[in-house]
């Protein structure tokens, strides 16, 4: 008995969908930009991660040491700076090495090599390149820099400049821009989700509207709440999944277009500077297929199933 009923509630539910004709269409129209509207956060939440991880990855504390400095005591200085738990990385340059750089760089250039012919020696001090787990622990390591105050046998200074004070306001900004872009966000989201449950809801209370009658009828004959709201719960569902399907492919569609939609807004340049956000969108769709689907299905079987089950509760009361 409960198949038979399930089976008649399902084919009920299948017909009503498409004898809805212009309404089922406008349903699975709102549930698809409402749903568009989401993926549109999932792809802007990972563009954001990726653009604030490209910053902070462009973020860092050069430290210069002076030209009489030693080998020896440079590379004993960067090993008490790598044991700091602040620090993700270190970059290590000798005075040559800086020097082969800078010849690399300028070569073509007549001028910048005849003035360091000039120089006759070489002017390019040792350099650290610092990077932190957090922005907001450069600081410390710009703290600890300072109170070691690392010296040679002879008391000389072994290091001439820390170029954290020239980075602060970035390192500053970056620090306060990273949680409230990541609160923004959240609260994007909850918005967005208030608004498409809302004009769900309201869309799928037509289609009910409509049905009113047939409603109230079946309900005079005795009929279950169950057995009348089954069929329009089965609609439901199915103008979510049909939503969450044209969604997934506009989502595929444009994820595959990005690199073009980038290179052609923001330019060649600025793409170029934001190597890691160029590919984002196919890249994060791509490796994160599996999760996406569930969630824009599931979105879209909430939304629609969960709209309509409501929605049929006012004319459940005759």
């Amino acid at each position: 008995m409960f198949i038979t009923s399930l089976k008649r509630i399902v084919r009920t539910g299948f017909v009503n969908f498409w004898r809805n004709g212009f309404l089922s269409f406008a349903a699975v129209v709102v549930i698809t930009l409402s749903l568009c509207a989401f993926g549109g956060l999932i792809f802007g939440s990972a563009f954001g991660r990726a653009l604030l991880t490209n910053v902070k990855d462009k973020v860092d504390v050069n430290v210069y040491f002076t030209l009489t400095a030693q080998e020896s005591d440079i590379l004993a200085v960067v090993q008490d700076i790598k044991k700091l738990p602040e620090v993700a990385s270190t970059t290590y340059m000798s005075s040559d090495q800086v020097l082969a750089n800078f010849k690399t760089k300028w070569q073509d250039n007549a001028y910048m090599m005849q003035g360091l012919d000039e120089i006759g020696s070489n002017p390019f001090p040792a350099m650290l390149t610092i990077k932190a787990k957090d922005p907001g622990q450069y600081a410390g390591i710009a703290h600890f820099l300072q109170t070691k105050n690392p010296q040679d046998a002879s008391g000389i200074p072994l290091i001439e400049k820390v170029n954290y004070e020239q980075n602060k306001l970035v390192i500053d900004r970056l620090g306060r821009i990273i949680p409230a872009a990541e609160k923004a966000g959240s609260i994007i989201a909850l918005i967005l989700i208030l608004v498409a449950v809302i004009v769900v809801w309201n869309t799928i209370r037509l289609i009910i509207f409509t049905e009113r009658d047939e409603i109230s009828v079946m309900k005079l004959v005795g009929a279950s709440n169950t057995y009348i709201r089954g069929p329009l719960v089965v609609s439901g569902i199915m103008y979510g999944l049909v939503s969450a399907v044209i969604t997934l492919i506009v989502m595929a569609v444009f994820s595959y277009w990005s690199t073009a939609l980038i290179f052609r807004f923001a330019g060649i340049q600025i793409a170029a500077d934001f190597s890691t956000v160029v590919n984002i969108f196919s890249q994060y769709f791509a490796q994160n297929f599996g999760q996406i689907f569930i969630i824009i299905i599931g979105a879209g079987i909430i939304l629609g199933g969960v709209s309509s089950y409501i929605a049929a509760r006012k004319y459940l009361k005759v």
